[in-house]
């Protein structure tokens, strides 16, 4: 082959990778794994795109203090094999809130784990920190399923040895969206905002560039776990998880409530095809509340449900049910 004809295909070759490469989204995902399950699902939807090259996974960080969740996220991430993912918790501030239907407990005692205790795990601003500053910029997508301590937390940070920026200019460098299971719409008071909602309202008044939100009410109507429990596989902290916790609550006895999947789901794939949207700006109350308001340039979205609920349910769940090969 001439050397300027291979040079020329090498050239193509590079531009088409970095193209590619563009196109997959890098994710941080940040969860208060605890108070509910759903969160389970979510990270084995989230590890399955990264097996099949539609994400990278940077990050999972708890926004949620309670001593077993960094081990619980720590036990998924083993299982689909990736136990280096960094993982990192709240240190000033926060909540602790546990489950009372002890999945917890019992995956953290029954598979692979290297993480003993939430109080190991370095500070989430600091792995934030440490991340973003290492990649391009406007190249990370954040996901956020629970509290937003987290982010307040970084929006609040200083310069530090990652990074001489503080913490909104380094999101605003660095992030080129944050996807955002939180609030209903386009007015209520839902679980993820009240609960830290001090953070809550710092984190979504000051955040400095593009949200899209996935309220309470759209989860609400897609229902998951049964056929991952019926499908039997063995060995799968996931479906533990959801054949522990759906028999404990008559609500669930046609699936639970998937609020975190609809997140990694946009992160992933965008909301074209699954969600309509509305662009605007949330308010944020003191109360935790939250109402909407219109805005055809406000920098924030939510999404309206498109596709049938049961359809967006059927492919969210054929990925919770996704086997890592084996190592």
């Amino acid at each position: 082959m001439k050397p300027v004809l291979y040079l020329v295909l090498f050239s193509l070759f590079i531009i088409f990778s970095c193209r590619e490469a563009e196109r997959i989204p890098a994710i941080i995902f940040d969860t208060d794994l605890g108070p509910d399950y759903d969160d389970a699902g979510a990270m084995a939807v989230l590890h399955a795109m990264a097996d099949s090259g539609k994400a990278e996974i940077l990050a999972t960080l708890s926004s949620n203090r309670h001593e077993l969740v960094a081990p619980s996220i720590d036990v998924i991430n083993t299982y689909f094999n990736r136990p280096d993912l960094p993982v990192g918790a709240p240190k000033t501030g926060g909540i602790s809130m546990g489950s009372g239907q002890h999945w917890a407990d019992s995956i953290v005692s029954v598979y692979p784990h290297r993480i003993r205790s939430t109080e190991e795990v370095p500070d989430a601003v600091e792995v934030y920190r440490r991340i973003l500053s290492d990649r391009p910029d406007r190249s990370v997508t954040i996901v956020t399923v629970g509290f937003l301590t987290n982010l307040s937390n970084l929006l609040m940070s200083q310069p530090d040895v990652y990074s001489p920026l503080n913490g909104r200019e380094l999101v605003e460098r660095k992030v080129k969206r944050l996807v955002s299971m939180a609030g209903s719409f386009p007015e209520g008071r839902e679980f993820n905002v009240y609960t830290d909602s001090v953070a809550s309202k710092h984190a979504l008044d000051n955040w400095p560039g593009e949200i899209i939100f996935t309220g309470f009410e759209i989860g609400s109507r897609i229902l998951t776990g049964l056929k991952l429990i019926a499908a039997g596989i063995k060995d799968n902290p996931v479906r533990d998880v959801y054949r522990i916790s759906i028999p404990l609550s008559a609500g669930d006895k046609y699936g639970r409530m998937s609020w975190d999947h609809t997140a990694v789901l946009i992160a992933v794939y965008g909301t074209g095809g699954f969600f309509d949207t509305v662009r605007g700006r949330i308010i944020v109350n003191s109360d935790g509340s939250n109402v909407w308001e219109n805005d055809a340039e406000g920098p924030h979205s939510y999404v309206v449900q498109k596709m049938p609920a049961d359809e967006v349910a059927a492919f969210i769940e054929s990925r919770m049910m996704h086997v890592p090969e084996r190592k």
